[in-house]
């Protein structure tokens, strides 16, 4: 705070007294000025935003009921979900209405606890996301996504059923690769940039001297190019962070259409390529069909600002609620009532509205 301004407007910044914290019981003279730093405004909203211990957090009806519609699956050890695009899925400042503090809150249905989340998908990306209900089988399928030989043991039914354990993704990128299937093997890095501020993921040099670790993707393109776009099967064989959208960028040159991190400069230029393609049936120029009624402007492909269009769309793992017995030592063998069980469980979720858009309006040439 500052003193009431004088009448003698010549005083110069030096005669100024130095400014004061205001105390709790002082009365405020008419003329003072207040100075309130910019951040006051920043403290409020970080402060609705704090994440909130699962224990305090009690979501309302509706979102318990949004959260229970994206189920997919659930037994006595694990929960399936379909993660919307958009939602951010481990809670972090400034961030609230996480996946895993909603779904600790609202989905723990008969047990006293909520699921703990397996494995992590980005922010915009939608598609299958693993929540176990035991520690045990939180611990278990842990390793099994971070090295399936820590997560293997004794039963020679479970080792085989952690080798049947994948996930798949659909993507659409900016282009082609020039091979319809391949396997990429592009280790990654952390280099800091902003004088250490942020940090940002990038393939690995062999000359460089950054701590990295391996990352290896098969992919497989599943149409011709559309529109400059063509749809990829990925399957990620380790699980780095942004793995599958550096590879698509970085190692294949066809970054993921709605990536503007990792795909930037291509987006500046994709948006400005003369939209001429062939059409593979009668090799005449092809003109993007817009079926009536469709709204593009929904983050699909032709839309101004499109969203990102990378989803995990399966998902085959060992059926734990199965194996927990073995794998605890608590028993030799599968108790009868078990034993009929699959040992494997696969999932598939569907896309979310911006991906179907874009797949809707190509899907006439997909082979």
């Amino acid at each position: 705070m500052e003193d009431p301004i004088s009448n003698n407007f010549s005083q110069n910044e030096e005669t100024r007294k130095p400014l004061r914290k205001i105390r709790p019981n002082e009365v405020m003279k008419p003329g003072a000025r207040i100075h309130i730093p910019v951040s006051i405004a920043e403290a409020r909203i970080s402060k609705r935003y704090d994440p909130i211990p699962s224990g305090t957090l009690y979501p309302n009806a509706d979102e318990i009921k949004y959260l229970q519609r994206l189920v997919i699956y659930k037994d006595s050890a694990i929960i399936v979900l379909n993660k919307p695009p958009k939602l951010p899925v481990k809670g972090n400042l400034p961030v609230h209405n996480s996946m895993d503090a909603l779904a600790a809150a609202a989905l723990s249905y008969d047990y006293d606890e909520g699921p703990k989340l397996v494995h992590r998908l980005d922010r915009e990306t939608s598609g299958i996301i693993l929540f176990g209900r035991k520690e045990d089988s939180v611990s278990h399928l842990q390793w099994l996504f971070s090295n399936i030989n820590n997560a293997k043991s004794s039963s020679k039914v479970w080792n085989e059923a952690c080798e049947s354990t994948y996930q798949r993704y659909w993507a659409l990128v900016i282009g082609t690769p020039k091979e319809k299937e391949g396997v990429i093997r592009a280790p990654l890095t952390k280099v800091l940039l902003d004088d250490g501020k942020t940090e940002r993921v990038v393939l690995a040099h062999r000359s460089s001297m950054e701590p990295r670790q391996e990352a290896v993707t098969e992919y497989r393109v599943l149409g011709p190019k559309i529109n400059g776009c063509s749809w990829v099967e990925l399957r990620p064989l380790t699980y780095r962070k942004h793995q599958l959208r550096i590879h698509c960028a970085e190692a294949l040159g066809t970054p993921i259409v709605g990536d503007y991190k990792y795909g930037w400069f291509v987006h500046s230029r994709w948006k400005q390529m003369p939209r001429v393609d062939i059409e593979p049936t009668t090799g005449k120029p092809y003109k993007m069909r817009r079926p009536e009624g469709l709204d593009v402007q929904k983050g699909s492909v032709l839309s101004k600002v499109p969203l990102l269009h990378l989803h995990c769309r399966e998902l085959v793992l060992p059926n734990i609620a199965k194996f927990l017995h073995v794998l605890n030592k608590s028993s030799e063998e599968l108790p009868r009532s078990l034993s009929a069980e699959p040992d494997v469980l696969r999932f598939v979720a569907t896309m979310p509205s911006h991906m179907k858009i874009s797949w809707n309006l190509m899907s006439s040439y997909l082979v």
